[in-house]
């Protein structure tokens, strides 16, 4: 299945579900045990000093709870959570208008923070440090600045790409921490837990089947159940078993890997177009007709994980892993060319 497809937006009677499937709680979220114990740890002392937690830098693949933990973080303390995003703060103002809107402890979240423009960065530095920003009113010789003090507030960043984040920015987070891929372990438990919320009729082996698809990532199981209700409601009783799970998965294009259309077509690129490597992730996504930031944010970090793509100084490189996943022999990709 393409990643186009399980990115879709939800049907307006499943927004009510979305929301439900987020956990609510630090005790309702399920894995990350140790960044639970930390984040907790943050949240008790906090509210043991009657102030607002350090700022708060999550970063790792999509869909592993960042989004998720600075909603616990609030309702852990009680208080609103402001959510917006880097690409949304396009100008300076824009940052200003919300920082002065906060109210005492409140939290900001702020999704892909390393797609901040520079000059909105610049604001952030001193609300983060000093709980002050300067406000330019007018323009020209009459321009002056003003500065307003600010509420002690948290801030919560996000990212994919921590390398992307400037160092000033970076060292103004009190704690950082970085979510990794679940175990199978983890996503049955939260594949069972999204079953009961949906309604879903979900045997013990079908549960196992689309937790073993997830890729590691709590998001694409929840996508996938989805999907495979769908397929139980329509083509059978409803009730989800193993066989059923498996059906509907290659229905959808999603391998016993959980790799879709998009991470089959980037190895396939790779060995058959390139033969094996090594080949920049420019070139790969232009021979895709994908953009470099999907081939690296969606498909590369999870067949990094699994051994298929190895990097090197002059590019990506396919693993004797990939070659036998796709039933390729090294050297038979040459006559494909």
């Amino acid at each position: 299945m393409s990643e186009e497809i399980l990115a879709t937006a939800p049907l307006p009677d499943e927004v009510e579900f979305e929301q439900t499937l987020r956990p609510r709680s630090l005790e309702e979220f399920i894995g990350q045990e140790q960044l639970k114990r930390q984040v907790g740890l943050i949240i008790a002392a906090a509210r043991n000093r009657g102030g607002a937690p350090d700022h708060l830098l999550f970063s790792g693949p999509p869909g592993l709870g960042k989004t998720s933990l600075a909603h616990i973080t609030a309702n852990e303390l009680g208080v609103a959570l402001r959510p917006t995003s880097g690409p949304a703060l396009e100008r300076a103002g824009d940052l200003a208008a919300i920082l002065t809107n906060l109210e005492e402890h409140e939290v900001l979240f702020i999704d892909e923070i390393h797609r901040l423009p520079r000059s909105v960065e610049e604001i952030l530095y001193q609300a983060m440090e000093d709980f002050k920003v300067d406000v330019v009113i007018g323009k020209g010789p009459s321009a002056r600045s003003i500065r307003i003090d600010l509420p002690s507030f948290t801030l919560i960043g996000a990212t994919t790409r921590t390398g992307l984040l400037t160092g000033p920015l970076r060292d103004r987070f009190g704690f950082s921490a970085r979510l990794d891929y679940y175990d199978t372990g983890d996503l049955l438990a939260i594949v069972r837990r999204s079953a009961v919320v949906l309604g879903v009729e979900l045997a013990e082996d079908g549960a196992a089947e689309i937790a073993g698809r997830s890729r590691g990532t709590p998001r694409i199981a929840n996508r996938l159940l989805k999907r495979v209700r769908d397929y139980a409601e329509v083509e059978v009783d409803g009730r989800v078993s193993q066989e059923v799970a498996r059906a509907a998965l290659i229905l959808f294009q999603v391998d016993e890997l959980g790799l879709d259309r998009l991470d089959l077509a980037v190895l396939r690129c790779v060995i058959e177009k390139y033969a094996g490597g090594p080949v920049g992730v420019g070139t790969i996504a232009a021979s895709l007709s994908e953009e470099t930031d999907t081939i690296e944010d969606v498909s590369e970090p999870y067949l990094l994980q699994i051994g298929f793509l190895q990097r090197t100084p002059r590019g990506r490189v396919a693993t004797e892993h990939a070659y036998r996943h796709l039933g390729i022999a090294r050297g038979g990709a040459d006559s494909l060319l």
